[in-house]
C-alpha cells in the first residue's frame, strides 16, 4: 500500500467526485481511478459505491476514510516536523475557531507574526462544538470555543472575557433606555443565530422561564448578517459584543443592558493536556501566555 493511494482515496472521497480530485491533485481522472482501483484490490474491498455518481462511500469506504485522515495528519506532523528541524522558525500553524471565535485571536496573531514571519497561520473555520475533538484527534494544532470542555486530554487558557450583548437599531425605542426588562421583548422580533450554541440556549432559557414569547421568526447563519440586519431595522438581536464593538462606538448600533439576562462569556484556547505540541503551536501558546500573564 502506497500513501499516495491513501492520498488520492482521501481527496476522491472528500470531493465526491473522481473529475473534482483529478483536477485538484492535477492529475488525470483514469490515473485516480487506477489508485483507486489498486487500493482496493489489495485491500480486498470496494470502497466506492460505483452504481451511485455522488462518491458514496461503501461501509469499507467509510473505515478506510476514517485510518487515511489519521494517515494524512501523521504525514503533516512529519512534514512540519521535518521543516523545524530545519529552520525553528518556520512551519505551519492550523488554530479550528467559528465565526466570532477568530475574531479574538487577531491580536495573538499579530503580535505571533511580528517573531515568526516565517510560520504559516491557517484559521480554519469549524463549528464550535466539534473543536475539542478535532484538537484531541490533532486535525487541529489548538481551538477556541467559548466554553470549558470536558476532555480531560485537553487543557484551555482564557483568552478573552466577552459577554452576550443586546442591540437595536439607534432609531429603535429602546435605544434611549439605559436598561430593559426581558418582558418587553415580547412583542419585538429577534433575529437569530442558527447555530447551537450554550449561549443561545441561554437566552432561550432565559425567555422560558420568565414566560416571555420568543419571536424568533428570522433565523440567519452569520453574525455579520444578523448586525446587518438590525441595522436595517429588521429586528434585535443577541451576539457577543466582540462582534459588534466597532458598530456601537460609530452609533450604528446601541447595546442595551437587560435586567434578566446577563452572560459572560470566556473565550478559551483549547491545546492538548499529554501530546508534545509542534514549534509553531508551542511558539503560539507561549505568545498567548505571555500577552495574559501581563
Amino acid at each position: 500500500m502506497e500513501l499516495s493511494q491513501i492520498g488520492i482515496f482521501l481527496t476522491v472521497a472528500n470531493e465526491k467526485s473522481f473529475s473534482r480530485a483529478a483536477q485538484k491533485l492535477m492529475k488525470t481522472q483514469p490515473a485516480i481511478s487506477l489508485a483507486v482501483q489498486r487500493l482496493e484490490a489489495e485491500l480486498g474491498e470496494k470502497l466506492l459505491d460505483r452504481s451511485l455518481k455522488d462518491g458514496t462511500l461503501t461501509d469499507a469506504g467509510k473505515v478506510v476514510f476514517e485510518y487515511a485522515q489519521k494517515f494524512d495528519h501523521l504525514r503533516r506532523d512529519m512534514y512540519n516536523a521535518l521543516t523545524e528541524l530545519r529552520d525553528k522558525h518556520t512551519g505551519k500553524l492550523t488554530i479550528g475557531a467559528n465565526e466570532s471565535g477568530a475574531l479574538y485571536l487577531l491580536n495573538h496573531i499579530h503580535e505571533f507574526r511580528e517573531l515568526y514571519p516565517k510560520v504559516k497561520v491557517e484559521v480554519r473555520r469549524s463549528l464550535s462544538r466539534n473543536i475539542p475533538s478535532e484538537v484531541a484527534s490533532n486535525s487541529l494544532d489548538l481551538g477556541v470555543v467559548s466554553y470549558k470542555s470536558g476532555d480531560r486530554t485537553l487543557q484551555s487558557l482564557v483568552i478573552y472575557n466577552d459577554a452576550v450583548a443586546f442591540i437595536v437599531h439607534p432609531a429603535h425605542p429602546f435605544a434611549k433606555c439605559k436598561q430593559i426588562s426581558i418582558r418587553d421583548l415580547g412583542n419585538e422580533t429577534v433575529i437569530a443565530h442558527n447555530i447551537a450554541s450554550p449561549y443561545r440556549q441561554l437566552v432561550l432559557e432565559a425567555f422560558q422561564h420568565h414566560q416571555v414569547k420568543l419571536n424568533m421568526d428570522i433565523e440567519m447563519p452569520t453574525v455579520e448578517t444578523i448586525k446587518k440586519m438590525v441595522q436595517s431595522k429588521m429586528g434585535v438581536a443577541f451576539v457577543p459584543r466582540m462582534c459588534v464593538q466597532a458598530e456601537i462606538a460609530a452609533g450604528q448600533l446601541v447595546e442595551i443592558p437587560m435586567r434578566e439576562l446577563r452572560v459572560a462569556r470566556k473565550i478559551r484556547l483549547v491545546y492538548p493536556a499529554h501530546r508534545s505540541l509542534s514549534h509553531a503551536a508551542q511558539a503560539f501558546l507561549d505568545v498567548v501566555k505571555a500577552s495574559h500573564a501581563g
